[in-house]
């Protein structure tokens, strides 16, 4: 006897921060989703709530602020005010003052596990419109012209068909869902490695963000509402064992030394995590009946804070789209649609974070003097900290709905 397959109009794969806002955008619209997550919120292994921070910019508050959102969260969310550019051993560096831009901050800094839980109390509350199967994985993928067909397989071996409209890739760099939508991806490994943590200093951070570029790598410090500050060190792989097995101390005597004093003195470290570096790109965003959104799409250096943020946009558009013509979900000319609406924008970002790290990283006689030079011509150039203020908007193309602060469809 043959099984009658579940039909749902949107199935997002990948329950992280980009496919959970997804869901959250789609709630009350309409459409019938299923949002499918291999590992619990709770669980310890779920890598997109862990111990790390995120640096929203200012127009993905404005997402979660038009999702109802932001105020669970704003307390918090530690803004910034200020950012120090520099880099070791050279002169040049750059500063950009937010009330010089007009603004109140240039963006807020969060732990991952503080916005995940928020999405997820919003998603576990919601209507029958949304079907979360977690845990649980997806398998035998099959795009069609009208619709893709999977199973889903639970706990206990429970197992599921589906038919689904458009599904959506939220499920990482190495997306299962890319692979079977048969798109290709290029992979550049950047042979960094990022080593992250907190530390405590003896001086308040004046919610002023630092990005210093070392020979060894981009370091990041970051300040956070409770007075600490995060760390994001790029350091090679070997330099990142290193630095993994050095004692507390030991550790921020390092930290000190690449870093210098700007921050004070730092005299405590929390626990020491890690990840690989590269820059992942997909041949394109939209295949048949499928979509991708996020590291799935593009999965970015940290060096300038922006893949998140870009993710989060590509999760505002598709959810704009859906929501405007629920009826066209996963035909051909919406997702050509979200796919032009979203190029110059994942370009922009994808070439200037790539750029950076490969400029900070030139080791050629003269490029050193250069960037030195160019970072005090940016310090004493209004415009273009000015244009870089505006960088978390977007670089080209529309700006969605809720980047704007509006809701996610027209009323």
């Amino acid at each position: 006897m043959a099984t009658t397959a579940l039909e749902v109009d949107v199935t997002i794969v990948g329950g992280g921060m980009v496919g959970a806002s997804l869901a959250v955008a789609l709630q009350g619209s309409g459409v019938r989703v299923m949002l499918i997550e291999s590992v619990p919120f709770e669980s310890g292994a779920q890598q997109s709530f862990d111990a790390r921070t995120t640096a929203l910019g200012n127009a993905s508050q404005r997402i979660y602020a038009a999702l109802g959102v932001w105020e669970g969260v704003a307390g918090a969310a530690q803004p910034i005010r200020s950012i120090h550019v520099s880099e070791a051993g050279r002169f040049g560096f750059a500063r950009l003052e937010a009330r010089e831009q007009g603004i109140e901050a240039f963006g807020y800094v969060i732990a991952n596990r503080v916005l995940g839980a928020a999405l997820w109390q919003r998603l576990a509350r919601a209507d029958a419109q949304l079907l979360l199967r977690v845990p649980a994985r997806i398998d035998h993928i099959e795009p069609g012209a009208e619709a893709v067909a999977f199973t889903v397989q639970g706990e206990a071996g429970a197992s599921e068909t589906v038919r689904t409209r458009l599904i959506v890739a939220a499920d990482g760099a190495q997306s299962l869902v890319r692979s079977a939508a048969g798109i290709a991806a290029s992979v550049e490994d950047y042979d960094q490695v990022a080593v992250v943590t907190t530390v405590a200093a003896d001086q308040p951070h004046g919610a002023r963000a630092y990005e210093r570029f070392t020979p060894s790598g981009p370091l990041a410090v970051l300040p956070l509402h409770d007075g600490t500050l995060a760390v994001i060190w790029a350091r090679t792989p070997a330099d990142a064992r290193t630095l993994l097995a050095l004692q507390e101390a030991d550790y921020l005597a390092e930290l000190q030394a690449a870093f210098g004093w700007r921050a004070g003195r730092f005299v405590r470290a929390g626990a020491r995590g890690s990840y690989p570096l590269r820059l992942t790109r997909a041949a394109t965003a939209v295949a048949q009946r499928t979509v991708l959104i996020g590291n799935a799409a593009q999965a970015l250096h940290p060096v300038a804070g922006q893949g998140f943020n870009l993710g989060l946009r590509d999760a505002a558009m598709l959810a704009e789209l859906i929501v405007a013509e629920p009826a066209a979900a996963g035909d051909p000319a919406q997702l050509q649609r979200f796919a032009d609406w979203r190029a110059g924008d994942r370009a922009g970002v994808t070439r200037f974070t790539d750029s950076l790290v490969k400029l900070f990283g030139d080791p050629r006689p003269g490029v050193g003097l250069l960037r030195s030079l160019g970072l005090l011509a940016f310090d004493l150039a209004p415009p273009a900290k000015s244009a870089l203020a505006r960088v978390s908007a977007g670089f080209a193309g529309p700006i969605p709905r809720l980047a704007r602060g509006l809701p996610v469809r027209h009323v």
